[in-house]
């Protein structure tokens, strides 16, 4: 799990996200929701290449540590690069659950992929 922290400031098409410490680690968003998804996938992803790459890690640096702006906010951003190297390791596995009858009979009615159900349901309980 990594922690590190972003500058992030308000401009008139969205918010700037910084990752002070970290070189060439920027990325923008339209609205807050947004700007924290790409904070997240641009940290996973900058941590994911540099340990491929056999980089170093640079130790995140501290709150304290971080200069902020008049205007700006200094946000936490949380990721584990190993469920993120999981989310894109498309290879499938066979899970075995129980569902409720009437629920399976519906399911059938209608043609349901069970699999992709609980894939978007687990996706969406996750936030990933």
């Amino acid at each position: 799990m990594h922690i590190y922290y972003t500058l992030s400031n308000f401009s008139d098409d969205g918010i700037n996200i910084e990752f002070p410490g970290l070189d060439g680690a920027f990325t923008f968003g339209s609205d807050m929701h947004d700007a924290l998804y790409m904070a997240k996938d641009l940290l996973a992803g900058w941590l994911i290449n540099a340990e491929d790459d056999g980089e170093s890690i640079p130790e995140p640096l501290q709150p304290f540590e971080i200069p902020v702006p008049k205007d700006d906010l200094l946000i936490p951003i949380e990721v584990n690069t190993e469920i993120y190297r999981l989310k894109f390791d498309n290879q499938a596995i066979k899970k075995t659950l129980t569902i409720p009858r009437y629920l399976d009979a519906l399911g059938k009615e209608e043609n349901i992929n069970f699999s992709l159900v609980l894939t978007e349901a687990l996706k969406e309980k996750f936030c990933v």
